[in-house]
């Protein structure tokens, strides 16, 4: 093992994050995940980069770039000894130290003798090129088969489009009916029903919109009620199947709940489903483009849109044939199980992919 600090040379960034430009040709690295756009550069070099606080994430570039002021750039002092390539595959592994040791408040940063004083195993430059090779490859696996599941959903899409049309222009002339005709509509409790002291961690979630996240749930286990809550508030509970969806803000956000042992949120609306269409085409119908459109014509309120009982179960929602239904899902069935295919050799290659990098670093 060897002290990080001895082999490498790390800077910081010296710029604000609003020094970006839209139209920038190099890369401006910031605490965001994805590079922005800058017109000037600072450095040209190879190195690994670490955002300073934030995420602190880790990111590998080599050539013209700038970064902003809390961000960490770190340069391999002699790269016959220690490689960059390797620095940053061992720099990816240790962000979870990184982030143990991060201080502050709501925004937490890391320190540089976080980084000098970080302890690296030092192979030979031959070992270190073979401990790269394999993990590359392995991640390299670990992105084909996130693309594959990508492209699956994105066939799933496709289908849905080509079987129904768009929900709103009906180009296959299906019935229209009231969403109420389709399913039973609630609205979450009111604010009096739920105060501050009531919120505990690790108990029922509560679903408000921004826990509906790319059409999936996303509870926070810090706004969540005790089990004698919970209870008491038995009408506003989300089963199996229910599409919750999100009243105020963005519309058209909603989500299929995945499973019992959730609580409808102030913010939310419940929709249940009377069995003539699935929860999974009513989330579909609703959050497609034109759809969402049009809710926003129909939404209340001057200063944040908003949706009711009555507005949503007006919603006028395409009703195909059943046997046009039960084709698309036997067909979603297919893809499913490819999907869980593809899954499971995703998970596969996730858990060589971790015990190699434990193997290697610690």
């Amino acid at each position: 093992m060897a002290r990080l600090g001895d082999y490498v040379k790390i800077r910081t960034g010296r710029l604000d994050a609003n020094a970006s430009s839209e139209n920038g040709q190099y890369p401006f690295f910031t605490c965001s995940v994805e590079p922005l756009k800058i017109d000037t550069y600072s450095y040209d070099c190879e190195c690994v980069l670490v955002a300073g606080n934030g995420d602190l994430n880790v990111k590998y570039y080599n050539g013209k770039f700038d970064a902003y002021q809390r961000t960490y750039i770190i340069e391999s002092i002699d790269k016959s000894i220690l490689s960059v390539p390797y620095l940053y595959c061992f720099l990816n592994k240790y962000v979870e130290t990184l982030r143990k040791q991060a201080i502050g408040g709501v925004i937490k940063y890391i320190k540089l003798g976080n980084l000098t004083e970080a302890q690296i195993p030092l192979f030979s430059l031959e070992e270190q090129e073979r401990i790269v090779d394999i993990i590359d490859k392995v991640n390299q696996i670990i992105t084909n088969r996130k693309q594959q599941l990508q492209q699956l959903d994105e066939l799933v899409k496709a289908r849905f489009v080509e079987m129904f049309g768009d929900p709103v222009s009906n180009p296959h002339g299906f019935d229209k009916v009231a969403l109420s005709e389709l399913a039973d509509i609630k609205i979450g409790p009111f604010g009096s029903l739920l105060h501050k002291e009531d919120y505990i961690e690790g108990g029922y979630a509560l679903l408000n919109p921004s826990h509906i996240i790319d059409g999936k749930i996303a509870p926070d286990s810090k706004l969540t009620v005790s089990t004698q809550k919970y209870e008491e508030l038995s009408a506003y509970h989300l089963k199996t199947g229910d599409v919750v969806l999100g009243r105020r803000g963005e519309m058209g956000r909603c989500a299929v709940v995945p499973c019992d042992g959730y609580l409808c949120g102030t913010g939310s609306l419940l929709i249940r489903t009377k069995g003539e269409v699935t929860a999974d085409y009513i989330q579909k119908v609703i959050s497609f483009p034109s759809f969402k459109k049009t809710i926003e014509e129909m939404a209340v309120g001057q200063t944040m849109p908003n949706l009711n009982v009555p507005i949503v179960s007006s919603f006028q929602i395409i009703k195909p044939p059943i046997e046009v239904q039960e084709s698309y899902y036997a067909f979603v069935e297919q893809v499913d199980k490819s999907k869980f295919a593809v899954q499971k050799a995703l998970d596969e290659a996730q858990t060589l992919f971790d015990s190699l990098m434990q193997e290697y670093f610690g």
